[in-house]
């Protein structure tokens, strides 16, 4: 069985992540993941969207077993109480994943600080809800709060100078995430073959872990991980299109039929995002190049400056995918989308990941000549 320092410093069985994948609604991925003996990430953004795309909204709350009405505290406390209720018998491991970034600080410290007040009235869920994933900003000023609780603390980053930022916060374990993942995605593309060894390079020692994310999604690529240097890896899109997972069947079917080149780069809510290629996500493509060309030339831009019609456009596409529209969806996905076929439970793809990769590395030595 492969086992790295990701295993024992989490108490996971395999040194796999399930990715958070926000704003959309994950609670029973991330449950069904847990229960398969990787780490379950719960989204948390979807609270951010009660007024603006409450189809977002509702989904987290009601799947989360929180009321509509729940201030922000109590619905994510009531979503913790009821990953952990799901998943103590088998031991299964969860945090949740939450975007720091500067104009979303209070409802991160809402957020971090309820995961506090729920393990301290419930001291039992210490062996379940073991870390708190920050993402979308950074992370200086955290550490205090976060692994002052007794938290491990895991920080998503895009380049090695960010992830050299996070170990100076005291991030215990450090995501280097690839362009060629899902969704939101980095106004630098700088991809996983070049990011995983760099980040490793630059941060990884006795204290510091690195996992890598971006284009993994089956054993092959687990394997490459660990061979760059990583202790574990991060996957969105192979868990979106699973049985267990939350997300529309239309999207996860988009994702099972995606073909060669099935991904593109636009517009989305805070940068570059990567999109299942479609008639509409091509046509976002080429309204991002004209009303933000920084998405294409890595020069960031914000609501301040950009033509706001692109988040109409997206909110728009979101709203349809909910609904099942297919010809108004916008459906993100990695680049692994491509080489997924199948959509099956959660366990098994653990499974048959772990399996895979096991065999590759036994097997390694034999493609060599004498």
């Amino acid at each position: 069985m492969i086992k790295t320092r990701l295993c024992d410093l989490i108490g996971i069985r395999y040194p796999i992540m399930q990715a958070g994948m926000g704003p959309f609604s994950n609670n029973n991925l991330c449950v069904a993941a847990a229960n398969a003996g990787v780490l379950g990430l719960l989204s948390t953004s979807g609270l951010f969207n009660k007024d603006d795309q409450p189809w977002v909204y509702n989904a987290f709350v009601d799947s989360g077993e929180a009321d509509r009405d729940d201030d922000m505290g109590t619905a994510i406390g009531k979503v913790f109480k009821r990953t952990y209720r799901l998943v103590k018998d088998k031991g299964g491991i969860f945090g949740p994943n939450i975007m720091v970034s500067a104009e979303l600080k209070e409802y991160a410290k809402i957020m971090v600080e309820t995961a506090i007040k729920v393990r301290k009235e419930n001291p039992d869920m210490e062996k379940n809800l073991k870390v708190i994933y920050t993402s979308a900003g950074d992370p200086m000023g955290w550490g205090d709060l976060i692994k002052g609780a007794g938290f491990t603390w895991v920080h998503i980053v895009p380049s090695v100078r960010a992830a050299q930022r996070a170990k100076k916060a005291g991030v215990d374990v450090i995501v280097a995430s690839g362009h060629e993942g899902g969704f939101h995605t980095h106004w630098e593309p700088l991809h996983s073959m070049v990011l995983f060894p760099a980040v490793v390079e630059a941060v990884s020692d006795e204290k510091t872990l690195v996992v890598g994310g971006g284009g993994v999604g089956d054993g092959k690529s687990m394997a490459a991980s660990l061979a760059l240097g990583c202790d574990g890896v991060l996957m969105g899109t192979r868990f979106l299109a699973t049985q267990e997972s939350d997300f529309h069947q239309m999207w996860k079917q988009a994702v099972v039929d995606a073909a060669d080149r099935g991904t593109l780069v636009a517009r989305g809510f805070v940068g570059p995002a990567r999109w299942l290629r479609t008639p509409r996500s091509e046509e976002h493509a080429r309204n991002t190049l004209q009303k933000s060309p920084g998405v294409f030339l890595g020069t960031p831009d914000d609501y301040s400056t950009m033509d706001m019609s692109l988040i109409d456009y997206e909110i728009e596409s979101i709203k349809a995918t909910y609904e099942g529209n297919k010809e108004k969806a916008l459906m993100a996905g990695g680049e692994i989308a491509q080489r997924i076929s199948d959509m099956p439970k959660v366990d098994d793809l653990v499974q048959s990941i772990v399996k895979e990769a096991e065999k590759i590395i036994a097997t390694l030595p034999k493609k060599f000549l004498a």
